[in-house]
């Protein structure tokens, strides 16, 4: 995971990572594109339109947009959930991932995904990654990416301040929402969209490094090299 420091090596430090999950540790994009694909053409709706602004949002506040008047919006999110348990051939970790997992302490570590929780450990296993203790996952919040409450939540629930951590997010929707939190947001992957300013971008983990250190007030410190 170590890379030789140069003139385009980035740093950050933080006291705790929040991490997206589909896209940002684990790349679920066949898959999801052919749920969506499917369950549009069965209820007629535009599949083009639906992969232009779904990518991040939660299946259920997508179907909420799309459904046609008076449909059942619990009962077709049902199961457009249950297309997608059964669906994980070809989901992988992001290269690096599990490495970086493996580095990051556990109590420091939260994913915030738009995954209900059943989706995010069958994605997370598929994918051969452990599933951080802390995680806020669909059924857990009110208000979905871009709304800010799943990482104001993470970072409650790992005990720092939104200035003290950070986040990795590769979809437009989970960069604003954790941008619209306080927290410093790096962009993972081809599918970020264009950035707002001070944004970092990064490829995958394969060449990122994370260290463990201390502050002054005996606090641990976690810093990365992008």
């Amino acid at each position: 995971m170590s890379i030789p420091a140069s003139a385009t090596t980035r740093t950050l430090t933080c006291r705790a990572v929040l991490f997206d999950m589909d896209g940002t540790l684990v790349d679920s994009t066949a898959v999801v594109e052919q749920v969506w694909s499917e369950f549009a053409g069965r209820y007629g709706l535009d599949f083009a339109e639906i992969l232009r602004t779904s990518h991040g949002v939660r299946a259920g506040d997508t179907v909420r947009r799309f459904a046609p008047d008076g449909a059942d919006v619990a009962a077709l999110t049902d199961e457009l959930g249950a297309m997608e348990r059964v669906r994980t051939h070809g989901i992988v970790a992001l290269p690096g991932a599990a490495e970086l997992l493996r580095i990051l302490p556990a109590d420091a570590v939260a994913l915030v995904t738009s995954a209900d929780r059943i989706l995010a450990d069958i994605r997370m296993e598929a994918a051969g990654l452990a599933m951080p203790a802390t995680a806020v996952t669909a059924d857990l919040i009110t208000y979905g990416k871009p709304h800010p409450e799943g990482y104001l939540r993470a970072a409650t629930l790992l005990g720092v301040a939104p200035a003290e951590a950070l986040v990795f997010e590769d979809a437009p929707a989970g960069i604003t929402a954790g941008l619209a939190a306080g927290i410093r947001t790096v962009a993972v992957g081809p599918n970020t969209g264009p950035l707002p300013d001070g944004v970092l971008h990064i490829a995958d983990y394969s060449s990122v490094s994370a260290t463990l250190d201390t502050d002054a007030a005996g606090r641990r410190v976690i810093s990365f090299l992008l």
